[in-house]
């Protein structure tokens, strides 16, 4: 039994050299599923992503998702990408497996939670206020440079990994600070800022809109006394006051201390995301 990729639609091709084409995977011509392969837009050209890889159930457990994963990656070698990413949910065992078995290293992942009626309240003496004008532009640019940084250290070329953050916070914030839908909390102590908290709206789990935690950030020398778990308090206010049900997240693998928080306040991770380097 042969399994091949056999294209289903024409290469499809963006003005910033993007490519991308869904393939049928077949087994001796026989259809039995699909794949998406791209580069991706956020890091440019180099970088291909592998999606939506599905083998009917009938053709399942035979190794034929694994070669077409091993093909996917061929086509993306031969598109000129270095290194290619997947986004594997956690509730598919078998597609983890087979991420792990074939070489991808987990870099960050997804975690959602369902929000209560009342969510919970702020600690006492937690005084919170909204960003201002003058405040926005270096809190923006600094946050920009910390993502960029945060793949910078998983691997990603400087150059990439700017472009990333550059294109993300245009696509999100064109308004800036007035940008609909974006919230900007302060938590102030004696005065003095001690953390920052980003609020947002997007899909959180496929098909399903929620709120979304941007960024989140405690001041380096008032770490450690109880503001990150209570700027998440906040943030889940200011969701559920929305109207919305469910809080999602993105957070670094490598950040222990982060993903522990979010696990206690009840996060569930959702999906892994890996990458593999082409070379």
């Amino acid at each position: 039994m042969t399994t091949t990729l056999r294209p289903s639609e024409p290469l499809q091709r963006s003005a910033d050299g993007g490519r991308s084409r869904t393939y049928d995977i077949c087994v001796n011509g026989r259809v039995v599923g699909s794949v998406h392969v791209s580069t991706d837009p956020g890091f440019g050209p180099a970088t291909g992503v592998i999606k939506s890889l599905r083998v009917a159930e009938p053709y399942r457990g035979r190794g034929r998702g694994t070669v077409a994963a091993l093909a996917s990656e061929e086509v993306l070698r031969d598109w000129g990408c270095r290194q290619v990413l997947v986004q594997v949910p956690t509730a598919v065992e078998p597609a983890l497996r087979m991420a792990r078995s074939l070489g991808y290293t987990e870099r960050s992942r997804n975690m959602v939670k369902e929000l209560p009626e009342r969510p919970a309240a702020l600690p006492p003496g937690f005084e919170v206020r909204s960003m201002i004008e003058a405040e926005f532009g270096p809190w923006e640019a600094g946050a920009r440079e910390k993502y960029a940084r945060s793949w910078i250290e998983r691997g990603m070329p400087a150059d990439q990994a700017r472009a990333k953050a550059e294109a993300g916070h245009r696509e999100l914030l064109p308004n800036g600070l007035a940008t609909p839908g974006m919230a900007f909390h302060l938590a102030v102590r004696d005065g003095q800022v001690v953390g920052r908290v980003w609020t947002g709206f997007r899909d959180v789990e496929p098909g399903t809109r929620g709120g979304y935690v941007y960024d989140i950030e405690v001041v380096e020398e008032h770490r450690g006394h109880g503001y990150g778990r209570a700027l998440m308090l906040l943030a889940e206010q200011t969701v559920r006051a929305a109207g919305e049900r469910l809080l999602g997240l993105h957070v670094f693998t490598g950040n222990t201390p982060a993903i522990r928080l979010y696990e206690s306040l009840g996060y569930r991770t959702t999906c892994l995301n890996s990458a593999k380097s082409l070379l």
